[in-house]
């Protein structure tokens, strides 16, 4: 059972701030909405409702809970009135507490325990995604700051369980546009380069190490669009090419096998040979499959469970089809999945942590409609244990039905996604849609599970749908090439023919269409405002591009060696025949075909998606008369992250729906 250490999740600005503060604020601080406008938007929806806004998305009291690895300690994180987390170690033989990680101005953005005696967390400044590794003791004591390095983003990539007091992590310490493994300690910061990432023209995109911390392979890129992975069979002798693929194709180490003799037996993630990513295990001595292990015809398969305790037996496979499916491989996990149907039915159960001796788990238990309870399973008494109902107010008996949907797109391309159904639609009444789109666009997808989105709007009588339009990952690679290019284009198709099916189940109030979406989703509502004026009554562009000129102009440096991916599967902003089609999906380049209502949201901070875009539609949509309500958060980036902002938001965004859909 493989355990993650670390997960890296994606104020209110004063209005006394001076003429020489302005100028220091990313975009143009002239155009944000005031709060006092944004308060009268929020007051537009009107009437009492069973669960407000917060019920919805207040952080809960406590959350990410973890053991130890020898389970003598719990932890977790526990938010104070002022909307602080702080994490927080529990002694599990006494009870005793310590606070021992303090969330000030900048968020956690994640933390985990490096070994029975320390744990780390990671923060950014306001949102900027340049994350920095910070360690301390389970006591509170010895904080370090482990890399103190400006503009620099760092992510682990080996905890190495069997050497407590290091890690591997990667860094673009000494170039911005290329990442590089370091091995730290963890306690006094030291650090060592383990491999230089110098060619620029064909930068390192990703390293495997092994449990023991031996670099054993790296993924090389060339000319932007093709990977090359290289493998050595021992520290003594040279790297030499073991697979050569494009960007399409899919071919990366999992883990490598340590229950064979043979060092050089990993197990791979592969769509060479198939339609959907399958996991293969894979003999690089030999250059050859030993065996097929698991794929599904639809779906791609994601990943693979191993038992370190058991000598890295194969407890299971893993993929996402409509739900989150998990193959049992060992009797031991054969018993578990067994005994985990019986206690909880048709719920979905996650082991999100586990100890060294495997013999106390931590499962996340959710669906649907159930945000989430953890439970402790003590593996030798067989029993559980309820830790924390994440959100005991919402009563499952309340929540809307979340349904996985099937349709065909109009040139006969099967359709994946989910309609969240209010319970007024389910009584017979016709009610307002709100289409929302996932970001990406190459790659994520909509999954099924509690979603406070889509929950909150089913309370206020709006179904939901949620549409994995071509080019989402998850289903294989010809319906993932089937997006190239089409941004902008027949992805839109695929929102307005998944309208198109929801129309036909008679549900649907046929006049009260709206669309929302954030990052890529925010440039499709755009879009789709701009294609198909007269579908949609009114939009919320939620840290959206809407220039793909500028857009490409604003990448962060690590991005730059992907470009050539990027004009692939976006356009190639160099290609005269692609700049037409960009001028024509670009939304901010296309206004005046935008008649409908547009709320604007924006984290200030943003890497991906830089204020420009924001500012520039809201500047061209009020050059021509348009009242466009704009929220501009200063200590934000991709997407809100402090529960006060994300509470403004959904209150401001509820009043808009209901002033333009009721």
């Amino acid at each position: 059972m493989k355990k993650s250490i670390l997960t890296i999740l994606a104020f209110t600005v004063l209005s006394s701030i001076t003429a020489q503060e302005k100028t220091e604020l990313p975009g143009d601080t002239s155009l944000p909405s005031s709060k006092q406008e944004l308060e009268k938007l929020a007051a537009q929806e009107k009437g009492s409702y069973k669960y407000s806004v917060e019920d919805y998305f207040k952080k809960p009291k406590q959350s990410s809970f973890q053991f130890s690895p020898d389970g003598m300690y719990f932890s977790y994180m526990e938010k104070e009135d002022d909307g602080k987390r702080h994490v927080y170690v529990k002694n599990t033989a006494t009870d005793k507490v310590t606070r021992v990680i303090e969330e000030d101005k900048d968020l956690i953005r994640g933390y985990g325990w490096a070994n029975n005696n320390r744990l780390i967390y990671v923060m950014d400044n306001g949102g900027n995604e340049n994350y920095h590794l910070f360690a301390v003791d389970l006591d509170g004591k010895n904080q370090k700051e482990l890399t103190p390095f400006d503009g620099v983003r760092v992510s682990v990539l080996n905890n190495l369980k069997d050497q407590k007091d290091f890690m591997i992590i990667q860094m673009n310490k000494d170039n911005p546009e290329v990442f590089e493994p370091y091995k730290i300690n963890i306690i006094t910061g030291d650090y060592v380069k383990l491999f230089e990432n110098k060619d620029l023209s064909s930068p390192i995109s990703g390293y495997d190490f092994d449990k023991d911390g031996n670099l054993k392979a790296y993924t090389q890129q060339q000319n932007g669009t093709n990977y090359v992975l290289y493998y050595r069979l021992s520290e003594k002798e040279p790297f030499k090419k073991a697979m050569e693929t494009t960007w399409k194709d899919q071919f990366g180490i999992l883990e490598f096998n340590y229950a064979t003799e043979n060092p050089h037996d990993a197990y791979v993630l592969s769509n060479l040979e198939n339609n959907t990513n399958e996991i293969i295990l894979y003999d690089f001595a030999q250059g050859k499959t030993i065996k097929k292990l698991f794929a599904d015809n639809t779906y791609d398969a994601d990943g693979i469970e191993t038992s370190r305790k058991r000598g890295y037996e194969v407890d299971c496979y893993y993929y996402t089809g409509e739900k989150s499916e998990v193959i049992p491989v060992s009797e031991t996990y054969k018993k578990l999945d067994k005994r985990f149907k019986k206690e909880f039915k048709d719920k979905e159960v996650t082991i999100t942590n586990v100890t060294d001796d495997e013999d106390k788990l931590l499962l996340y238990v959710g669906s649907d409609k159930l945000y989430g309870i953890y439970y402790f399973y003590d593996v030798k008494k067989d029993t559980f244990k309820e830790i924390f109902n994440l959100m005991p107010n919402l009563k499952e008996a309340d929540m809307a039905e979340i349904r996985p949907i099937e349709f065909k797109s109009r040139d006969g391309l099967t359709l994946h996604g989910y309609l969240t159904i209010p319970k007024e639609a389910k009584d017979g009444k016709k009610v307002p849609l709100i289409v929302n789109p996932h970001g990406g666009p190459y790659g994520p997808r909509d999954t099924w599970g509690f979603n406070p989105e889509t929950q909150l709007f089913a309370s206020r009588g709006y179904a939901t749908l949620q549409v994995n339009y071509r080019g989402s990952g998850g289903y294989g690679k010809e319906f993932s090439q089937a997006g190239n290019k089409q941004i902008g284009r027949k992805m839109l198709d695929d929102l307005e023919d998944g309208v198109a099916y929801v129309k036909s189940l008679n549900m649907i109030d046929d006049k009260k269409i709206a669309i929302y979406g954030g990052s890529y989703g925010g440039l499709a509502t755009l879009g789709s405002l701009v294609k198909t004026p007269d579908l949609y009554t009114c939009g919320v562009d939620y840290v959206g591009v809407s220039n793909l000129f500028t857009f490409f102009k604003s990448f962060p440096p690590y991005w730059k060696p992907y470009l050539g991916q990027v004009y692939e599967q976006w356009y190639d902003e160099n290609s005269k025949e692609d700049q037409e089609i960009m001028k024509k999906v670009s939304p901010a380049l296309n206004v005046d075909k935008i008649t409908k209502p547009l709320f604007v949201v924006q984290g200030a901070n943003d890497p991906r998606v830089n204020i420009n875009e924001s500012d520039q539609v809201v500047q061209n949509l009020r050059k021509r008369g348009f009242d466009v309500p704009y929220m501009v958060k200063y200590n934000e980036g991709h997407g809100f992250g402090h529960e006060e902002n994300r509470l403004e938001l959904y209150k401001c965004m509820m009043g808009f729906f209901a002033k333009h859909l009721k």
